[in-house]
This record gives C-alpha cells, structure tokens and sequence, in this order.
C-alpha cells in the first residue's frame, strides 16, 4: 500500500514562497512518477508538476512555469513543490500524487492521492 502525506501548506502574501513536501510510504517510491496538482473552490482540479521517476525530466503547467520548480528525493521518499512569486490565484489545495506507469499530466491516471494541504495567498 502507498501512502501520501503532503505538508507545507499555509497562508502567504503575494510575492511570497513556499515549499510543498510529500512523503511516501512504500519501498518502491523511486520506481514511481510524481505529480502535484491542485484543486481552487468552484474549479476542476489541475495538472501543476509533475518528475520522473529519476527525476531526470520534469513538466509544469504554463500557469506555473518559472515561478514553480517539482524536485525530488528518493534516498528520503519525499516530493517537493517549491514555489514562489505566488499569485491570488494560486490558491487551492495542492494534492500529490503518484503512479507507477505513468508520467503526465492526466490526474486520471495516477493511482495514488495525498489528502492535499491548503495553500492560501493574500494580497
């Protein structure tokens, strides 16, 4: 069984950082493909990062690209969102998630959810 447990969450002023970490349980995290993706009140959720199982190859959503970096490391079973210069409309819940066949951006098709952490920005 795969278990994720997002943190980090919080509010924050626009301009401001914050750093989204996800740990996952299960001794085959490094086989796994991670994304984050993120659900605002009233929205469908949508695709934010998602990494390789290697981390070799990343992809971010336009919305986020050059303020949003996705890391990883597997020696600590943990997934990273770092971001910054955050926005209004950057808040939702960030939910991570992973899958062990599939690298994109289709929420669909990963297999495993974290209960998601709240990321509020102020202005």
């Amino acid at each position: 069984q795969v278990q994720l447990v997002e943190s980090g969450g919080g509010l924050v002023q626009a301009g401001g950082s914050l750093r989204l970490s996800c740990a996952v349980s299960g001794r085959t995290f490094s086989s796994y493909a991670m994304g984050w993706f993120r659900q605002a009140p009233g929205k469908e959720r949508e695709f934010v990062a998602a990494v390789r199982w290697s981390g070799a190859s990343t992809s971010v959503a336009d919305s986020v690209k050059g303020r949003f970096t996705i890391s990883r490391d597997n020696a600590k079973n943990t997934v990273y969102l770092q971001m910054s210069s955050l926005k209004l409309e950057d808040t939702a819940v960030y939910y991570c998630a992973a899958s062990n066949n599939y690298y994109g951006n289709v929420g669909s098709a990963f297999a495993y959810w974290g209960q998601g952490t709240q990321v509020t920005v102020s202005s």
